[in-house]
């Protein structure tokens, strides 16, 4: 009787072991807003998927995502979207693949925003946020020693238990094999994205990114790079933002609100002009983009106002890619005056890109001051010379040059809010912290 028992549990659970190896990446939650969430899935073949979800506090009143077939165009990609929610409340969900339900050993849960304005406070809330995530592969990478390492940095950020990550560019690496083929750009997503690590802070964590050279395409890539649109398609495939700019301006370009932050992602890399194109009055942006930032900055009622890019703008080193070199001078102080001239506070840049964390500081006497926050990297290189770099912004005790993340919580009631910064290591040693408290009109 009891070896009847065993072979029976070995058949039921065959067909479940089956349906979770179909599983490439994810459970990742995308954007949260108050009436609904949308969650992305990979998975290796085509199948049928579906997410089941229930309110934390109710388990017995369940909601279910359309179902939908995956298919090898969209990389086996799915974004399901939980839209009977409520604001304000905590959800469990559940996946099912071929109406097999999945097992995970880490929560798969997510949080709808709360409606709060005329109600009360604004809500407290964490992120953690950075740049540079490269994950080795060998028989595409340089001869020698893998350019990427200590991948427990993922976990260590889901220890911190965030309400949000941002992304700040180079996301993925695009390699020789990689950028010049559809193929080769959705293999190098899923491979990244795949990373056991990486797992657990996707399914519990909502995400929203930007991109950068790497994830557009080579090195030091501009607008010129001929193949720009399978790139932004793949960006579209694997992230599940709020929006990819709009029918006149296409992007990795988007806009999202939590609590008493505007978040305002700009691209860096669609419309730039090439580095080495001769002139001081080049555009890194584009024009509408510039304007659409502009009118975005200049119309944010909320405390902060938090213009997300992938290279650094308040670095005064004329070096590498800050916005300062190349030609795009003009063009960051033309931001800064019109910061200046409709007297804007609160504006602070979050940015990555240079392999290194600093925070920054503009200040001028009866102007807005401005902040950058500078998070870099995650997994790859670090730039070992950082602290050589005359930054005339730079706010002493604020660099690191190691494996690190930024955490950020906005915290306090109305009267008194502020924002945290702190870095951490890859091990979840705190590096520094800084307390930026705004200014009220």
């Amino acid at each position: 009787m009891k070896k009847f028992i065993i072979i029976i549990g070995i058949l039921f659970s065959i067909p479940l072991m089956a349906q979770q190896e179909l599983l490439q990446s994810g459970p990742m939650l995308g954007y949260s807003e108050m009436l609904e969430v949308p969650i992305w899935i990979q998975t290796k073949s085509a199948c049928e998927v579906k997410i089941i979800y229930w309110e934390s506090t109710i388990p017995e009143k369940i909601f279910s995502t359309d179902v939908v077939k995956m298919q090898k165009q969209d990389a086996y990609t799915a974004k399901l979207y939980a839209d009977n929610v409520e604001p304000g409340l905590e959800y469990e969900y559940a996946v099912y693949i071929n109406d097999q339900k999945l097992g995970f050993d880490y929560p798969t849960q997510f949080k709808t925003q709360a409606i709060w304005k005329w109600r009360g406070n604004p809500p407290e809330f964490t992120i953690v946020a950075g740049s540079g995530t490269y994950i080795n592969e060998t028989q595409y990478d340089r001869p020698g020693k893998g350019y990427g390492s200590n991948y427990q940095i993922f976990e260590t950020m889901h220890k911190a238990s965030p309400d949000l990550m941002i992304w700040l560019g180079d996301n993925t690496y695009l390699r020789e094999p990689d950028w010049n083929s559809r193929t080769g750009i959705l293999n190098r997503n899923t491979h990244t994205r795949s990373l056991k690590e990486l797992q657990p802070l996707l399914a519990s964590t909502h995400h929203y990114a930007i991109w950068d050279d790497h994830d557009f395409g080579p090195n030091d890539s501009d607008g010129s790079f001929w193949n720009k649109e399978t790139t932004l398609e793949a960006f579209k495939v694997f992230w599940p933002n709020p929006s990819f700019g709009f029918e006149d301006l296409p992007g990795a370009i988007s806009f999202f609100n939590y609590s008493d932050v505007d978040f305002i992602l700009v691209d860096n890399r669609y419309y730039r002009e090439p580095n080495k194109k001769s002139g001081s009055h080049k555009t890194m942006l584009g024009k509408k983009q510039l304007e659409w930032l502009k009118n975005s900055l200049i119309s944010s009622v909320s405390t902060f106002k938090i213009v997300v890019m992938g290279g650094q703008f308040l670095n005064t080193n004329a070096g590498y890619e800050t916005y300062i070199n190349n030609g795009f001078k003009n063009e960051r102080d033309e931001i800064i005056e019109f910061i200046y001239q409709e007297n804007i506070e609160n504006v602070i840049f979050l940015t990555g890109d240079v392999h290194y964390t600093v925070l920054d500081k503009l200040e001028q006497e009866g102007k807005p001051t401005i902040y950058e926050l500078t998070f870099s990297p995650f997994t790859s290189g670090v730039n070992v010379y950082a602290d050589k770099i005359n930054d005339a912004n730079r706010i002493e005790g604020t660099l690191v040059m190691e494996h690190n993340f930024g955490w950020m919580k906005f915290e306090g009631n109305d009267e008194n809010r502020r924002l945290v910064v702190r870095s951490y290591n890859a091990d979840g040693k705190q590096l520094f912290e800084y307390i930026i408290n705004p200014v009220r009109k």
